[in-house]
């Protein structure tokens, strides 16, 4: 076991572990700490905490300091000098006329680094522009290309549910999503339903997926013969939230079909998914 502080230097990300020494760290209070890329000045999320050794990346970094008053005038400074950098930025690359978004600017907290981050639709030959932004500020310059989902946490945004995004209000990381879990989940393949503002599956696909494949093993699918207590018939249609199913009775097949509970009928054979694989294969690329 390990006593660790939980630091994070960005709104909703990554929580790291660092020693805090003989210190006592509060929930909130900003913290100065040695990180890979420099010194860094960050928000303590967890408390003094002893966790298992296996759950920490060595070698564990030491807390510095509690953030002095001038350390976070320092930050806000920071802020200032990275709303002008990007501004001198945008400039370079549209003269230039590098096909590239410039999406964010960080200052490391000693401004040993300024790091730029882009998207682009595939591979920029930027070393021109490094070079000018190393003139311009005099210290080391690194240009970062980002996906679409970072793209959408760090700029923020509403999403279509009308709450803010999810990656950009709470989630620390990407979980994997997939064409399968929309089909699991009965929802439509329409890429303006199931995509967020990002033009990707949404996050919000991975939080429910475990009840369905839960529910989808315990109801009867689409297709399956059943025995129910009207006689044996063909499942049509099933609602797997309230766990009803629509059955075409085999007695009588030109008749209005009926519903029952899946615990009303017994399964004879099950049916399956059915996954259109064309239909899949084109909308592979909201997946990545």
């Amino acid at each position: 076991m390990a006593e660790v502080i939980g630091v994070r230097f960005k709104n909703t990300g990554k929580i790291y572990y660092f020693d805090p020494g003989k210190e006592r760290m509060r929930k909130g209070e900003m913290a100065i700490v040695e990180t890979a890329r420099g010194t860094e000045c960050g928000e303590v999320a967890m408390e003094n905490r002893e966790i298992n050794d296996a759950s920490i990346v060595q070698p564990l970094r030491r807390l510095i300091r509690r953030a002095t008053r001038e350390d976070i005038q320092r930050v806000a400074e920071n802020r200032k000098k990275e709303r002008s950098a990007f501004k001198a930025c945008e400039k370079r690359i549209a003269s230039r006329g590098l096909e590239m978004k410039l999406v964010d600017v960080e200052y490391t907290f000693d401004n040993s680094k300024i790091l730029f981050y882009f998207t682009a639709d595939g591979r920029v030959d930027f070393r021109e522009l490094v070079k000018d932004l190393a003139g311009m500020f005099h210290t080391r310059i690194e240009l970062r290309q980002i996906g679409v989902r970072d793209e959408a946490k760090m700029l923020g945004g509403m999403g279509i549910c009308g709450r803010p995004f999810c990656c950009g209000s709470f989630l620390g990381g990407f979980q994997p999503v997939s064409i399968k879990m929309a089909k699991e989940q009965g929802l439509s393949l329409n890429p303006v339903k199931i995509s967020g503002t990002c033009g990707r599956l949404m996050c919000c696909l991975k939080y429910e997926q475990e009840a369905y494949q839960d529910l989808l093993r315990t109801t009867p699918k689409t297709g399956a013969l059943v025995s129910t207590p009207d006689g044996k018939g063909v499942v049509i249609d099933t609602n797997l939230l309230t766990r009803k199913l629509t059955v075409r009775l085999d007695k009588d097949p030109d008749a209005a079909p009926k519903v029952f509970g899946a615990d009303q009928v017994r399964v004879l054979r099950d049916g399956k998914v059915k996954i259109d694989r064309k239909e899949i294969e084109e909308l592979k690329g909201l997946e990545k």
